[in-house]
């Protein structure tokens, strides 16, 4: 640790996510569960919510169950960076499926975005969301150099409006010296992660659905005649026409094919102390969500009241506690922003994204369940599209169909839901970094 912590820390300090400060977890006792349902749903996130909507809306008895509060996870614990989020260029897609696939897997992601403002503005969800745009820190010479091409060379109907910012501009998006210029994807956008996730559950509870936490499922099993399930869980059983698991990166040996396919992969988020207005703007004259061209990525952006910086990234070859993290996060923070290396921390916080191997998400039904997951660090926009398209593949509708069900969902040789290969990976790609490549 390269800091004293016991000087880091602020007076009032908390290990919990700063967004909870205005939307605290909901501590309701756990309701009784019904003997029967039509579709149940295990998880919380913005996956389960927004399929729970579609088949409540639908008309089917919907009952949402987690292990913990409604939204405990990632969902209320990420950066509320808003983004097309499809993590393989189109190169790499279409040499893996062709042409038509690798343009229909990138529109998916595109319009994940639009969706995402038309949803909130139609359910009327109060989020602080806006379309500010995202910079793109170059971290080398070479990295403003691959970001200028990657502007030039959009595929033909995917393009997406963008700029470049070259080095002796970039003040105007952020006040550092430690990049080399950038590019600023001008459709990003920014959210209050808990509150959108809030307004979402209001939704799902107006319409009918159950959500019921602290209320884990220990199995699931088909009925003997293959018309429905039976699911046990830690508060009774519950018998269940269609399952769905929207875990991600929670998933456990619940579902042991699911989660040999998706790897938690832990991040971790600090808040600084109040800076004031006139200075935490100052940093970020822009507003703009910020993550850079590094393979360890960073990712932060002001507070929605424009006074702190929200900070968050990769700290460690394994998971550690927030304590740990947080003089890590810090040092990563002030080597950006110098002037801020006497400010303290306010909050420390980690949750745990889902990853896959393909480096996109996917969903379908397996064994008759069925699934959608592995947002690869983009879950604010893909988990509530894909949570949506899902539940209207339950519902049978056609509009539920996406490319993204029709991918192979593959898992690898000795994987079983450790991650044993994480801290090679990390350390392979922290060094990388350092050599600028």
């Amino acid at each position: 640790m390269s800091k004293d912590s016991s000087c880091l820390f602020s007076s009032d300090y908390c290990e919990y996510p700063f967004w909870w400060e205005r939307t605290p977890r909901p501590r309701a006792e756990p309701a009784q569960l019904p003997e029967t349902v039509d579709v149940l749903i295990v998880g919380s996130g913005y996956t389960g919510l927004c399929a729970a909507l579609q088949t409540a809306r639908g008309g089917r008895a919907t009952l949402v169950i987690d292990s913990a509060e409604p939204g405990w996870g990632c969902s209320s614990r990420n950066g509320g960076q808003v983004s097309t989020g499809i993590k393989p260029d189109f190169a790499s897609l279409e040499r893996q499926f062709g042409q038509e696939t690798a343009f229909e897997v990138h529109r998916e992601g595109q319009r994940a975005l639009s969706w995402i403002g038309d949803f909130i503005e139609v359910e009327e969800i109060d989020c602080d969301y806006r379309v500010c745009g995202r910079f793109f820190g170059a971290h080398t010479p070479r990295h403003y150099d691959k970001l200028a091409n990657k502007l030039e060379s959009q595929p033909a109907g995917l393009e997406m409006k963008a700029f470049l910012v070259p080095r002796s501009e970039q003040s105007g998006e952020i006040d550092t010296s430690f990049y080399h210029g950038g590019l600023v994807q001008c459709q990003h956008a920014a959210v209050d992660p808990a509150a959108y996730h809030q307004g979402i559950l209001h939704r799902v509870i107006e319409s009918g659905a159950s959500v019921i936490g602290h209320t884990r499922a220990t199995s699931i099993e088909r009925n003997r005649d293959s018309t429905g399930f039976v699911v046990d869980t830690d508060r009774g059983r519950v018998r269940a026409g269609d399952v769905i698991v929207a875990t991600s990166g929670y998933t456990s040996r619940l579902t042991p094919w699911h989660q040999r396919r998706v790897f938690p992969i832990g991040t971790y988020m600090i808040a600084t102390e109040d800076l004031g207005e006139t200075v935490a703007r100052s940093l970020i004259p822009s507003n703009r969500m910020i993550v850079d061209t590094r393979r360890i990525v960073v990712y932060y952006r002001l507070s929605p009241d424009g006074r702190r910086i929200l900070f968050g990234g990769r700290v460690s070859l394994n998971e550690t506690d927030p304590r740990i993290s947080a003089p890590r996060l810090h040092d990563h923070l002030t080597t950006i922003f110098p002037q801020l290396r006497e400010t303290k921390v306010s909050h420390s916080w980690m949750g745990f994204v889902g990853w896959t191997f393909q480096h996109m998400p996917h969903l379908g039904r397996h064994d008759g369940i069925w699934y959608s997951m592995g947002y690869c660090g983009s879950g604010v926009a893909l988990a509530s599209y894909f949570g949506t398209r899902l539940g209207q593949q339950v519902l049978g509708l056609e509009e539920g169909r996406s490319v993204l069900s029709d991918l192979p969902f593959r898992t690898r040789p000795l994987y079983y839901g450790k991650p044993w290969f994480l801290s090679a990976s990390v350390g392979w790609y922290g060094l990388l970094d350092r050599l600028g490549i």
